[in-house]
């Protein structure tokens, strides 16, 4: 565990740009400070070690809901906030569940921590155009389709037992890259309705994001989430479709459920509310379903109680949530990686974490990206598959290099 160090070099060379979920007063004037990462492997509870971490570096993350009542002058140097990264594997760390496959990017930690300060406009720097000398080669995947479909007929199983409502089943693929893939992990970062884009690095690795979903974002004394379960393509017929799916709507009413269970945990909130159901929003060439979800904050808030109820997230584990992710521990033959997580920031008078969905990761060699779905006991293995394949096209067309 490395605990308050100086910043270490990006990957492969400086891959600047936006980071996931900062504000836009942000972008361009800060720069890297220190950071802390933990890996699972290191012990202890992390979602304490982090936050420890934050208050050490100028960002008390105790007590934390309520807007500041001051406006904080933008001062060279001073602490402007933190990117924040957890794993899956880190997020059931917290929430006391099973562990699963190890990660296939073993170079990414668990849970990395960037606290920025204020520097002149242009710190970022500008995401890279070219793509110097970069080709992908073929995606390989870590389970064949017919896998896929046994691991969704498995759940449709375990449902039928009794063991679960619902979980959700992902499946990863790789594939070899040369050349710098700093470009191309833009071009995943600037996909359509990606609310938390962007792109984070650390030392021999980096991860892009096209997250469309709030995992948990706390503002002006309320905590939100908005929960994202039920996909079509971005289509009449396909909007049509996903509002008229008993189906999908069911598996989307759990969820919403689930994460009001998770926020109501918390003594810190008031009443827990579904400010809006089902609504049907756009990302890139797909329709999907969100709910949000939120509560006051009428009491003591830390951040560490607000990760051990919120990680991992309820739309990409399943209700109820420990019994899922022992059946995702023992199904998925790879882990979850930089997926299925949480990639955000921490401000001094704000949280704002993304879901790890639509996002991928760089290792020096191969690029990496998970895609899957939550399965009930209504799910059709062969439509899972499918609906798996169709999330991960965006993000593999955005990889591909770009015609000489």
């Amino acid at each position: 565990m490395v605990h308050g160090t100086p910043p270490i070099d990006h990957f492969p060379t400086p891959v600047q740009g936006p980071s996931p979920g900062a504000p836009a007063s942000c972008q361009g004037r800060h720069r890297a400070s220190t950071v802390f990462q933990w890996f699972r492997c290191d012990g202890g509870d992390p979602a304490e070690l982090v936050a420890e971490f934050f208050g050490a570096n100028g960002l008390p993350v105790r007590n934390i809901g309520r807007t500041a009542t001051r406006v904080r002058p933008i001062v060279d140097g001073s602490v402007c906030g933190a990117a924040l990264y957890v794993s899956a594997d880190a997020g059931s760390v917290m929430a006391g569940g099973t562990l699963g496959a190890p990660s296939p990017v073993p170079a990414i930690p668990d849970v990395y921590a960037v606290v920025h300060v204020h520097a002149g406009a242009g710190s970022d720097g500008a995401a890279p155009a070219q793509d110097p000398a970069y080709d992908l080669g073929p995606w390989t995947p870590s389970w064949t389709a017919a896998e896929h479909a046994e691991a969704v007929q498995a759940v449709r199983e375990a449902i039928g037992r009794g063991d679960v409502y619902q979980a959700n089943v992902v499946g990863h693929a790789s594939a070899p890259y040369t050349g710098d893939p700093a470009a191309a992990l833009h071009r995943v970062a600037a996909l359509p309705g990606a609310r938390y884009g962007g792109v984070l690095a650390g030392d021999g690795w980096a991860l892009a994001t096209a997250s469309p979903e709030t995992l948990v974002e706390v503002r002006d004394g309320r905590v939100v989430t908005r929960p994202i379960k039920g996909t079509r393509p971005a289509t009449a017929a396909g909007r049509r479709e996903l509002l008229a799916s008993a189906k999908e709507r069911a598996e989307h009413v759990m969820i919403v459920d689930l994460e009001r269970n998770d926020l109501s945990r918390l003594s810190g909130l008031g009443p827990v509310t579904v400010d809006e159901l089902f609504a049907v929003r756009r990302w890139a060439g797909l329709w999907q379903a969100e709910s949000v979800v939120s509560a006051p904050v009428v009491g003591r808030l830390d951040l560490p109680d607000l990760l051990r109820a919120v990680c991992p997230g309820g739309s990409v584990t399943g209700a109820p949530k420990l019994a899922a992710l022992a059946e995702i521990a023992r199904l998925e033959p790879v882990g979850r990686g930089v997926s299925m997580g949480a990639v955000g920031w921490i401000g001094h008078d704000h949280i704002d974490l993304g879901l790890t969905i639509r996002t991928v990761a760089a290792d020096g060699h191969r690029l990496h990206a998970w895609a899957g779905g939550g399965i009930t006991w209504d799910s059709d293995p062969a439509a899972e598959v499918a609906e798996a394949a169709a999330k991960a096209a965006p993000i593999r067309a955005a990889l591909a290099p770009l015609p000489a």
